[in-house]
């Protein structure tokens, strides 16, 4: 899986666009207790996120690959398949 979108929300969720069309929610609360994301607990921190397609990474060095979030996100919604007919 490829992000072509993230969206950090403010309790700790990130809402997913894949580049197969799927969108959903990943929970980053449960990773908060380690050390690599303990800055991410200040929310603004936490909004400094920037995608790299097969990860996404923060300005504290925090970083879930793609295949994380893949195995672990709930998927709400696929986009319609676009194309020429």
């Amino acid at each position: 899986m490829r992000i072509v979108e993230v969206h950090p929300q403010s309790n700790w969720i990130l809402t997913v666009v894949s580049d197969d069309g799927r969108m959903g929610t990943f929970d980053v609360r449960p990773y908060l207790e380690y050390e690599a994301f303990v800055d991410l607990q200040d929310r603004n921190e936490f909004m400094k996120i920037r995608n790299g397609g097969y990860f996404v990474e923060w300005d504290c060095g925090a970083d879930l690959s793609a295949d994380t979030i893949e195995a672990r996100w709930r998927v709400l919604d696929t986009a319609p398949a676009t194309g020429d007919a």
